[in-house]
């Protein structure tokens, strides 16, 4: 494997690109502008209270259950609201060269939004009792519709952002925001360091733990060793990884919930060769799955429990 050369020449690899190569991900030094974040944050807090006033009760949940449809879309996104704002994530010199390294130039934004990580305060008894051990819990079907314009969880299981993209190429990536300092009780970002070597695979992931990280299989024969790696940063801490790098995160157990911002961006359709292109032929398994997740029913709701990364 070439793990520091480009497709396209002898040259060396950007050193975003090449930790894409190596780890599947790139942690940006320097962040993007604390006070900026702060900023940001204070003012989505002003648009309501993230604690148990945005759920609805289970006889209201119980009377029109629905699953599917109940994530920030156009339309309906709060991130919208804050296009002003952006400018210190999206022109940020040093994520617009990063994104360029990996993506090439003209890249796309396919998607923005705010996530909540919900403090267990917040959830109530009742919703509890029902996700305990869903390998994801998205909290959207359960939130009053008003409020559906921002994603929250409450720990989602190891995991690809490929998960949402059935039938693209792993042509993307994840850029994502702390808001407020991360730390350990504060629902961080697991990450699996060199899990997207095998391509895309199918949720739920086929994982062991073991003394260096977790032994990860595709279920055809291929495996390979991963690292976790715990991302935790001041405000403005900003990471980017591969479509098909596992990360997850355990339930909020701070008294405060955690809010970020989370990007995808692609490739342009018809743009040159690029960095990712020099990573993807690198990878040992397929970029692209008809299916991607076999926990949910036909209606979105979960049908397999077990979560692996609440077990970290």
């Amino acid at each position: 494997m070439s793990a520091a050369r480009d497709l396209r020449s002898d040259i060396p690899m950007h050193p975003v690109t090449a930790d894409f190569d190596r780890a599947g991900y790139h942690v940006f030094a320097d962040g993007v502008d604390a006070d900026d974040a702060e900023g940001l944050l204070a003012a989505i807090r002003q648009t309501r209270n993230f604690d148990s006033s945005l759920f609805l009760t289970e006889a209201e949940f119980d009377a029109d259950p629905l699953y599917v449809g109940v994530n920030p879309r156009p339309g309906r996104n709060l991130l919208d609201a804050f296009d002003d704002y952006l400018g210190f994530v999206e022109h940020d010199p040093g994520v617009v060269e990063g994104l360029t390294a990996v993506l090439g130039g003209g890249y796309e934004l396919l998607n923005r939004k705010i996530v909540c990580g919900v403090p267990a305060s917040a959830v109530p008894d009742w919703l509890k009792r029902r996700i305990t051990d869903n390998p994801v819990n998205n909290l959207g079907a359960y939130v009053k519709p008003q409020f559906r314009d921002v994603t929250y969880f409450y720990g989602i299981d190891f995991h690809q952002d490929l998960i949402d993209f059935k039938d693209r190429d792993a042509d993307f990536v994840t850029l994502y925001i702390y808001l407020h300092p991360v730390g350990a009780h504060d629902a961080p970002l697991f990450l699996l360091e060199n899990s997207h070597h095998l391509g895309a695979t199918l949720f739920p992931h086929d994982l062991t733990r073991n003394d260096a990280g977790f032994l990860y299989g595709d279920r055809k024969g291929g495996t390979v060793q991963t690292t976790q790696k715990m991302l935790t940063g001041p405000a403005g801490y900003a990471a980017m990884w591969h479509s098909c790098t596992l990360h997850g995160t355990q339930p909020d157990a701070a008294d405060n919930e955690r809010l970020s911002l989370r990007y995808l961006f692609a490739k342009a359709p018809r743009a040159l060769a690029a960095g990712m292109d020099a990573v993807n032929a690198n990878l040992a398994g397929p970029l692209r799955l008809s299916a991607t997740r076999t926990d949910l029913d036909a209606a979105g709701a979960a049908v397999i429990k077990g979560n692996t990364v609440n077990r970290v």
